[in-house]
Order: C-alpha cells, then structure tokens, then sequence
C-alpha cells in the first residue's frame, strides 16, 4: 500500500509533523532540571488526589530548578462540567501551587489546552499513516460488541487486535470507497507489539514493574469531531512539551503497555514515569480509596470552608509525598526539605484527618497573634461577616486574645482552624455572652458565696499573675477552699472544695466552660466593666 497516498488523502490540508517540531524546538536543559505537568481534565473539582500530584510536580520542578506545566486535558468534552477548566486554575491559585506555562499565562509550548491543539495531533497522525503505523477503522458499534462477545465467549483478552483487527488490511481503494460512502471512521494505531513478550520497566515510586508488549490497535483519533483520545493525546503533548517526568496516579500503571507503544510510535524518547499510589480512607474498618462523591474531605473546598490554612494543607501532603517529612518538620522550619522519588510511599497512604488537624495546631502554635488575626480577617472576610465585623472593631481586643499563652515556652494548641477561633473565644465578646442566657446550661452543683466578695476587695487587675495567684488562693482559704488536695479526699466534709473548685467557678461566671486559656489572662483582658456585668448576670442566674 502507498502509505503516503493514503495519508494525503485521510488529511490533505495538515501541516507536516516537521512544522511542529521547529515551532517547539527541544529545551535545553541540564541533566538536573526536570519538565512536569499536571493534566487534569475538567469534569469536577480538584481533589485532594489531584491537589497531591500537582503539589508533588511543583516541588520537584522548583527543586530542581525546572518547570511546571499546566495542561488542561479536555478530548473527552461530554464529560466536560461548565467552568471546569477556570475552576482547576482558581483551586491551584488559591493552594499557591504556581504553575510556569499553561493556561492564562501562555508559554512557548501552548495551547495548553489540548481541544486547542486540534491541528498538532492531526500532524502526528498523518505522520502515522505515512509511516504505516496508523489505519482508518471503520467498525461499527455493533460490530465491536460482536467481537467483544466474542472473545469473552472464547475467554480471551479483550480488544481489538490480531485477527480481531477488521481493518488493518484493507486496501487504498476499499478505504476510498467507504469514505466516499461517508462511513464514519476513527484512526487506530498499528501495533507492531507482542503481547507473549514480557519487559522491565523501572518506575520512580514503583521500582522495577514487569508488563508486556501493547499489541491492541487502539484508537487515536475519534471520529465524532477529530479530536485524538487521551492516550495519544498526551504522548504527543509529552514529546513537543518536553516533559521528563510524569507523575500521576498508579490507576494509570495498567496503561503504561499502551503508551510506550504510542512514544515508539511517535519516535519519542519515554519521559520517566512516577506513579503515585492512591490516598486511602479507612471506611469503619474497610480501607478504600478516598472518593470525590463519598467523602467531604476529598475536596480542597472542604478545608477553605473550614478555614484550614492552605500552608497547612500542604504541609500534609508533604507527609504523603514524603514519609519522613512529618518527622523533619516537627524538629525543623519548612523551609529546606527536600522531595525525593526514593521516600515517596509505593502503597496507599491513609488518608488521616485527624493528622492534618494536629499538624494544623502545630502550625498555628508556631504563628504570631499578627499573622493570625490578618488572615482570620480574611477568611471571615469571605465566610463570616458578622464576626469579621466584630473583630475589625475590636481588632486590638482580638490580638490580645490570640496572643493568650503564645509567647511561651509550650504555646497552646488548640486552634486547628479559623473556624474554631469564634467557637473558642465567642465568650470574650459581650455581643454574643448576652446575646442569650449564657449559663443556661451550667450544673449548679456549687456555692457562690465569697465570689462577690473576692471582686469587691481581693482582684486587682494591675497585679502580677504571682501576685494574683497567691492573693486568690489566700482569699479562697477564707471560704474553707483548700489547696491541699489529698487533704480534701481524706475530709471533704471539712471543705467547701478545693482552689481548683474555686478557679473553676470563676472560670465559669466568665466563659460559661470548664475549659479555657490561663484564667489571668482572661480576667485582664475583660477588664472590670465586663467582669461586673458578668458577676451580677451570674449571680442573678444562680440556680440553689
């Protein structure tokens, strides 16, 4: 067969492969600097899978000295969802994952969006045609599913290859015949694969990986509106873009056949390939991968909502992408780890909330009361405009109460997230305590005599917290509260209870919870005023 006839025939308007390869001519790099891409397709929000191998591909190429590409991956346009591709670049926008080419800030690699690139893939698969790589199919679908009944019926493979390929032996006249009966048609590849022949194949994440030889024809150009499939799609955009590594998730390991096949073909130096294993949830004992429709948490919005750093997201990642990252971190500043292929997990992470809670505490203790009021202005800003107002009008006020027990040796940790500042300190604000009846849900299981008589004469907020403590104590004494504690267990009758049943009513009339940062500071900071309002609210509230 006149191979080049027929590719002139199939595509006599295209532009020569050669076109291409001068307009995006080899980069030149050195043997360090690495070319990534993340190529996500958009059909639904980035999620938390798809957040961890772009994160991974940044890294590396900054590391590096490199770059990253965003490619949008949009041949499979049913699927597409409306604003998907804006929506990929606003959720890497705002996880501060840069991108160096790609959509919106060009490069000299684009279109980055392979629906744009229509004309480069038809090149390649002229130039296929041409070199008797690549045939016109003409299998209906019906015609297909015969074949497929067929092979499960004899329990072989499934696919079209070998003497299930109809029409990899048709002649120059019998395709110009059908074509000229307007059938419609889709480009295969020409396998010159055997499937009995077994490789190696040494993967980045996986180590060495055994597959054998693709020898399925399989389609590389759809027939509905000549965009390629994803398949071939990518190896092209892979070779023209320079991309020497890939990393995606090892769903795609089972592909890895076909696509060696596709860079041969193309006579395309294979990029190395990392494939990343899955993020996993433990579903009440039945581990399985984290899903985009089950799971909340798989998507980025989640954390944004529940104001979670985005510093904070990342540095999780960093635990999956890395598994001695959370060991460095705890004794180190982020700011020199570096990501390496050899410490990247080859099985599923577990994907652990609770972790990234406590390495979200982490991080909010290492912050000042500044940098946290700044960005809980932003994020209120955008999800709560009530409390926003409140903290902008007492924005000194609110430093204040962040900065409770940071500055110390052991700063505190329980702010996980902005979300939980308001449930935390609410109490500190007059507008919500008396918004309702505080104390509503209070136990009376105690007294409150001697709590009037301790703010009219013993607190003082100009003392030192030494000189606060030892006066309170000493006060509490008067009322039979002892600081003794195992000579409370051995006479309780003798006891009204002990200081910390004191402190524990006080703490109470103020916050309304047993629980909360260093009682001092909570008393300085509301002041007298407040503190009285208070008093006379708690008393008046006293159920014997």
């Amino acid at each position: 067969m006149n191979y080049e006839e027929l590719a002139e025939y199939l595509f006599p308007d295209v532009k020569p492969r050669s076109y291409y390869e001068k307009k995006y001519p080899r980069r030149n790099l050195t043997n360090q600097q690495m070319v990534t891409r993340f190529a996500p397709s958009p059909t639904g929000f980035v999620h938390m899978g798809s957040l961890l191998t772009a994160y991974a591909c940044r890294l590396l190429a900054t590391e590096s000295n490199g770059t990253f590409i965003l490619r949008i991956e949009d041949t499979d346009q049913k699927r597409e969802v409306e604003d998907g591709i804006s929506g990929i670049i606003n959720d890497l926008k705002d996880y501060d994952i840069t991108i160096d080419e790609g959509p919106e800030i060009g490069g000299e690699y684009g279109p980055y969006i392979q629906s744009e690139r229509k004309e480069i893939y038809l090149s390649f698969v002229k130039d296929l045609i041409k070199k008797g790589r690549a045939y016109p199919c003409f299998c209906t679908s019906s015609e297909l599913d015969e074949i497929r009944s067929m092979q499960e019926l004899n329990k072989e493979r499934i696919g079209y290859f070998g003497s299930y390929s109809k029409c990899r032996n048709l002649t120059i006249e019998e395709i110009k015949e059908k074509v000229k009966q307007h059938l419609p048609f889709v480009i295969r590849l020409k396998s010159e694969g055997d499937f009995s022949k077994q490789h190696k194949f040494t993967d980045l994440v996986k180590g060495e990986v055994n597959y054998y030889e693709n020898d399925t024809d399989i389609v590389i150009l759809k027939s509905d509106n000549q965009l390629p499939t994803y398949h071939f799609a990518h190896a092209v955009d892979d070779y023209l873009m320079g991309t020497t590594h890939v990393i995606r998730g090892d769903e795609w390991l089972s592909s890895l056949p076909v696509h060696i096949d596709l860079f041969n073909a193309i006579e395309s130096p294979l990029p190395k390939y990392a494939h990343i294993s899955p993020i996993m949830k433990n579903d009440n004992g039945t581990v399985r991968k984290l899903s985009k429709r089950k799971d909340p948490e798989a998507s980025v919005k989640y954390y944004q909502e529940l104001g979670i750093p985005v510093e904070v997201v990342k540095l999780y990642l960093k635990t999956i992408i890395n598994t001695n990252f959370e060991e460095w971190y705890l004794k180190n500043e982020d700011d020199e780890f570096k990501v390496t292929f050899e410490k990247m997990p080859s099985s599923g992470a577990l994907f652990d909330v609770e972790k990234l809670f406590n390495i979200s505490k982490e991080y909010f203790s290492r912050l000042t009361k500044e940098e946290i009021y700044k960005s809980l202005l932003e994020y209120t800003n955008k999800y709560d405009k009530e409390f926003n107002e409140l903290i902008t009008k007492y924005d000194n006020y609110t430093i204040s109460i962040l900065g409770i027990e940071r500055e110390t040796e052991k700063p505190r940790k329980d702010i996980k997230s902005y979300s939980d500042i308001k449930k935390l300190f609410w109490y500190m604000y007059d507008e919500y305590f008396f918004d309702s009846n505080p104390y509503k849900e209070i136990i009376w299981d105690f007294k409150l005599d001697g709590i009037e008589e301790y703010f009219a004469t013993c607190y003082d907020e100009n003392d030192t917290e030494e000189v606060w403590f030892s006066k309170m104590k000493e006060f509490a004494s008067k009322y039979k509260y002892t600081a003794n504690r195992k000579e409370y267990k051995e006479n309780p009758e003798n006891f009204a209870g002990t200081f910390a049943s004191f402190c524990k009513i006080i703490r109470l009339m103020l916050t309304t919870t047993n629980m909360s940062p260093n009682l001092y500071d909570i008393l300085k900071l509301l002041g007298k005023d407040r503190i009285n309002k208070r008093l006379e609210l708690f008393i008046n509230s006293y159920t014997k």
